[in-house]
This record gives C-alpha cells, structure tokens and sequence, in this order.
C-alpha cells in the first residue's frame, strides 16, 4: 500500500504535469497557481474523503508537510488568515476577500514592494466543516476576533477588493470604534449592493449594465451572443435562488469535494452582500477603481462621498476582473505607494 508521501507525489505530479517532485518542493515554487491549488486539493479531497481547503497549501505547501496534516485524525480549525508574501516589518497587511471566499490575490501580492507581511483574508466554511457566514457584520467580528490572536496591537492596514471592500469597511468601523488605529483603509472597486443607491444612481447604474451587456454581445457571432444572454439570465435566477433559499443538503450530493463548499460559501456572501448597508466611516478611505467600467457607477464619489469623512480616488488601467488577475502592476503600484505612506505616518 503506497504512503501518503507516495500517494501526494503522484496527484501533484498528475496536476502540476512534471517530474520528478520532491516531498520538501514548495508547490508555489514549481509552477503551482492558485487555479492549481484548487484542482489539487480538490483531487486530494476525493482521495482521502475528507475536505482539504486550497488555503491548506499556504500553511503547507510541500508534500512532506500536507501528508502530516492528513496523517493526523482530526484537522485542526483552520486559520481565516493565508500567509501570501513573507516580511519581518510591522504593522501587516491584510486583504479580504470577494464572494467566493477563497484568496485570490498571490500574484498580486508578490508584486506589492514592502517589507511587511501579507495576508488574505478567506471566508468561513472553505473547510465544508464550519457553517459559512451570511451577514457582513458576522464575517469582521469573526476575522477581528482571529485578528486579536494573530496582532491585536495594531495599527491595521486593511485593502478589500470588490465584496471584500465592505468587508474591510466593516472591519474597519469595529476597530476604530473600540480605539484601534486603522493606519489604511482602501476599497477596490467595492460597491454596494444597489439597493441601497439612490433612485438615480440605480438608473444610471443599470443602464450602464445593459450598454455594457449590449456591447458585448455585438462583438460575439448569433449562437454565442444567444448563449451569452442565456448564461446572463441562469445567473440572475441562480442569485436571486441565493438571496431567497440557500441550496439543502441534497442539492450539494454528486459535487466534488470543495465545490460544495465554494458554492455554500458564494451563496451566503450573496446575502452578506443585499443585505449590507454601509455605514458613515469617520476615517479616510482610498478607494481604487478600474477606467474600464462595463458594470459598475462611472464615479465612485457618487456612492462614497456622503459616506466617509474622506476620501481619496485612484482611477488605474483595466477592468473590475484583470486589475487583480492578469494586468495587476498599476494595483500593485498603487498599493506599495499607500502603504509607504501610511507606515512612515504611525512609525
């Protein structure tokens, strides 16, 4: 009967599609991406019957580190904080995440310039052990609770793209409510469920949406605009499934390991995200926006405005999806220039 070690080299192997691997070569280092990550554990998952969340590879990233993991009888409750790029200065920096729950921001990490660590954010539930949260106020009291073990002095620097900026928001107005210093707060391309803009704001915001879907379908032949259009509306009715009914048990039965949970975990952060209202923030919030905006207000400050003592706007190149996945060095610029500033202030 192969060891565990034997076992994880050839599924390793399989995915990452090279060889030899040694159980002490760390997975980032050797080709591995966060898609793989998913692919891997998700194999691995299958194989040992039991849930193994991507995130298991930040915390051990070798073969010889994972097999002592599923060599122990019970997992231990996993951290909601992924180690994405090493640094020995302080305060660290932490990013939360969007509506999947997973992190998705390794890439963008590594090209931030600083000497303080990073770390993502991931959601409750990744694990398929622990019930994912459904109220944003819910998810910062949990990761504010993790956070006192991990720093509980401060000062924080917070970034949250997307969903995760109102949960940075979030974290951020408990923090300094209780007299932390939150040395940085930025928002990326972070909104609020349209709900809760302005009667104008929601007209301008849709008639951007359907201009921006109209174009896109211009550019694609009949069969796959149609099918464009089709998978446009699946959507719409699989959101508007998630914000009456959340999926039972025996809708879950057949899927892959983590796909369950990825999919439990989207569902509830759906709710999270209807049902949030900012609030009025006494602080500064840098709020980062991609130029191209197919779906999303054309100005940021008709949302933000009224709802922050300051606030500050960076307009980079891209759109909402590439300026954290494929054209991320204008964030990354962005981002390094902040931080630089906000830790010379509190040094």
């Amino acid at each position: 009967m192969p060891t565990t070690v034997e076992t994880l080299t050839l599924i390793w192997r399989r995915v990452l599609q090279r060889s030899p691997i040694s159980p002490e070569d760390s997975f980032f280092d050797i080709g591995g991406t966060d898609a793989l990550a998913d692919l891997l554990c998700s194999e691995i998952g299958q194989v040992y019957g039991r849930p193994l969340p991507s995130a298991t590879l930040r915390q051990a990233p070798t073969i010889a580190a994972l097999a002592d993991i599923l060599e122990k009888p019970t997992p231990r409750r996993p951290s909601p904080f992924v180690h994405l790029k090493a640094g020995s200065e302080k305060p660290p920096i932490f990013i939360a995440h969007g509506l999947c729950g997973t992190v998705q921001f390794t890439e963008l990490a590594k090209h931030i310039r600083t000497g303080h660590p990073i770390y993502g954010i991931q959601g409750k539930g990744l694990d398929e052990i622990e019930e994912p949260l459904e109220r944003v106020e819910d998810m910062a009291r949990f990761y504010l609770e993790a956070l006192e073990e991990l720093y509980p002095q401060g000062p924080y620097i917070l970034i949250g793209y997307s969903f995760g900026g109102l949960v940075a928001l979030e974290m951020a107005h408990r923090l300094s409510e209780t007299g932390k210093n939150v040395a940085l707060l930025v928002l990326i391309d972070a909104y609020p469920h349209p709900r809760y803009m302005a009667y104008p704001q929601r007209m301008r915001l849709f008639a951007t949406r359907v201009r921006g879907h109209a174009n896109k379908m211009r550019q694609l032949p009949l069969p796959s605009a149609f099918s464009y259009f089709v998978c446009g509306v699946k959507r719409r009715l699989r959101i508007s499934r998630a914000l009456g009914e959340s999926q039972g048990p025996s809708e879950m039965l057949g899927l892959p390991f983590g796909e369950a949970a990825l999919r439990r975990v989207k569902q509830k952060a759906y709710l999270a995200y209807a049902n949030y209202q900012p609030r009025f923030y006494r602080g500064k919030i840098h709020f980062v926006t991609a130029e191209i905006k197919s779906f999303f207000p054309g100005d940021p400050a008709t949302i933000w405005a009224d709802l922050a003592a300051e606030l500050e706007i960076e307009i980079i190149p891209g759109n909402h999806l590439n300026i954290v996945t494929t054209q991320f060095e204008p964030l990354a610029l962005v981002l390094t220039r902040y931080i630089q500033h906000a830790t010379c202030r509190v040094r």
